[in-house]
């Protein structure tokens, strides 16, 4: 574990010394995060500015969800994405062998390699919208429901990496796939707003099949105590299964990897 911990400082160091080369780029990443955050919020605005309620959440409830979306989305652009794309440029280009070779784990290397700074705006500014809807709600959150709540967020995340992971796993046989990123974009788009103002055919599909619900609206409800800590035990076994088939599909797709040296 110790060994591994280092790799990831190293790797990370690496990379945010590379990104603060481009400052004005970050600068322009954080303009254009506020821009699209703003409008979301607006477009939240007018509709409960009728008295319109999403699926018969509460303004702030649902403003928690549109923080936790952005949460998400900033933490893919960081974390995620930059390894994402990676994975089909090494298959492409060959150098999925030299990775292979070295003496550690390949998805973990494929998987932390790289660090993005410019989703880092879109993570403090979910993460202040959240406090901001829950502060200011008319009963404020229990400790309880805002632990439950944050391990679903945690959870959420696990759950947006596996997806994320599985579908980069492809290029093993594809290697053209070059809109996974946008792939991975709309689905975690489809959990900016809470699942129930959706039709109930679509909840069934972002709850059970793609587990969007557990993103997004889950840790809303668990963190304004509308729903139970069955939902977090739901998390729990949704996330570990991705997990687990992430890693499963990767080893599997790996006896197809024709090496480019053979």
């Amino acid at each position: 574990m110790t060994r591994y911990l280092n790799i990831l400082r190293i790797f990370w160091s690496a990379s945010i010394s590379a990104e603060m080369e481009y400052r004005v780029n970050f600068l322009m990443a954080a303009i254009s995060s506020v821009m699209t955050l703003a409008g979301t919020v607006l477009m939240l605005f007018l509709f409960y500015r009728t008295g319109y309620q999403m699926g018969g959440w509460p303004w702030r409830d649902a403003l928690a969800v549109v923080g936790i979306f952005t949460f998400l989305e900033g933490t893919q652009s960081t974390f995620m994405t930059p390894n994402r794309t990676r994975v089909t440029e090494h298959v492409r280009e060959g150098t999925l062998d030299f990775v292979l070779l070295k003496p550690v784990d390949s998805q973990f290397w494929l998987s932390v390699r790289s660090v993005s700074l410019w989703g880092v705006p879109n993570v403090v500014m979910g993460l202040a919208i959240v406090v901001y809807a829950l502060m200011t709600r008319e009963s404020p959150p229990t400790v309880l429901g805002v632990l439950l709540g944050s391990a679903a967020l945690l959870l959420g995340v696990l759950m947006l990496y596996s997806l994320g992971y599985l579908l980069s796993t492809i290029s093993i046989w594809y290697i053209k796939l070059y809109n996974i990123t946008m792939a991975m974009q709309a689905l975690v788009e489809t959990g900016r707003y809470p699942i129930t103002a959706y039709p109930g055919a679509y909840q069934v599909f972002f709850t059970f099949i793609l587990p969007v619900a557990f993103m997004t609206t889950v840790p809303a409800q668990l963190m304004t105590a509308r729903g139970g800590a069955g939902w977090l035990l739901g998390a729990v076994i949704v996330a570990a299964m991705l997990l687990l088939a992430s890693i499963a599909f990767w080893r599997f797709a790996l006896r197809y990897y024709t090496s480019a040296s053979s």
